[in-house]
């Protein structure tokens, strides 16, 4: 008798928020793939890319140790981060790793394909686009920011609210990340900043057309807290509004939203970053709300919570 077909889930974001929801989906049996922003421009990512020209690391590599079956040393050398030498002081090892492949495979996807094979990682991590590019936003006074960096550390007023957003060059979606859309029976957007991990996906050529035209059960997981810059005084409602207004109405079938509150102590931290927690506030029969904070120090989904709500609808 044949087995239980198994199900095909589609991961769309990058940064923490993605890196938790495949840390706690792998451990179920899914046939899971990210599709990974491919936008970042500072730190060791931003170095690398400016030096090299190849598509910044830093995002791909959080991925693929999230999805690791390693237990032990090699999850650890991923993510070391240098802190002497005048030259690597800041980089990842996963980052020059990751650099080290693209320049010896002569490609960025076969360099991700290759540090898989390294991890033993369970299923598959692409980026959005091969295409060498930038996110840039337009705020509501008209002032154009270029850069993933000057947008999530905000080089403007952080009351301004961003009015539009765009990429630079234009940008066409990897082929294998869109057919991953069209073939799969869950998407999961998010959490993630807005624009910087979330809109900056949608924003490349041909990302929105395939989430349309998916069959796939759509949902969206709200953040825990806002951002400073990019999200200042949103409300769950206010992420939801932002994502359909370039998205699409309905095509989210489902709005994930955590109703655990931080403690005072963790919001007032938080706060001196400019960082409040996002009210669930959606009167929307789409919304599924359940406590999903993790641990003590930071404000974030814990991967086994999020991923018990994600395989039950």
């Amino acid at each position: 008798m044949a087995g239980k077909k198994r199900e095909k889930i589609v991961v769309i974001g990058g940064g923490t928020g993605s890196y938790n929801v495949l840390r706690g989906l792998k451990n179920y049996p899914v046939d899971l793939t990210a599709v990974v922003t491919t936008m970042d421009s500072g730190g060791s990512t931003g170095r690398l890319r400016d030096e090299f020209g190849f598509l910044p690391p830093g995002d791909l590599r959080r991925c693929l140790v999230a999805l690791s079956s390693d237990t032990g040393m090699l999850r650890s050398l991923f993510e070391y981060r240098f802190h002497k030498g005048s030259g690597l002081s800041g980089h990842s090892f996963g980052n020059l790793f990751l650099t080290v492949l693209r320049d010896l495979t002569g490609s960025d996807a076969a360099a991700i394909r290759e540090a898989a094979k390294i991890l033993s990682v369970q299923g598959r991590v692409l980026p959005v686009t091969l295409n060498n590019c930038h996110l840039g936003i337009v705020l509501e006074n008209g002032q154009t920011i270029v850069g993933e960096t000057n947008i999530s550390i905000p080089k403007y007023d952080p009351r301004l609210r961003i009015k539009s957003f765009f990429i630079v060059p234009k940008a066409r979606v990897f082929k294998d990340a869109e057919t991953a859309i069209l073939g799969a029976d869950k998407i999961i957007i998010g959490p993630g900043d807005l624009y910087t991990s979330i809109l900056a996906n949608i924003a490349v050529g041909g990302v929105k057309s395939a989430l349309r035209r998916s069959k796939a059960h759509i949902i969206y997981v709200c953040n825990i807290m806002t951002k400073a810059g990019e999200t200042l005084g949103y409300t769950a409602a206010d992420f939801v509004r932002e994502l359909e207004r370039y998205l699409g109405r309905k095509i989210i079938r489902t709005i994930v939203c955590n109703d655990n509150k931080p403690s005072a102590r963790m919001l007032k931290r938080y706060a001196a970053e400019g960082s409040e927690f996002v009210e669930p506030d959606l009167d929307d029969e789409r919304v599924y709300k359940a406590a999903l904070l993790g641990g003590l120090d930071l404000a974030r989904h814990d991967p086994d919570k999020i991923a018990r709500v994600l395989m039950s609808l």
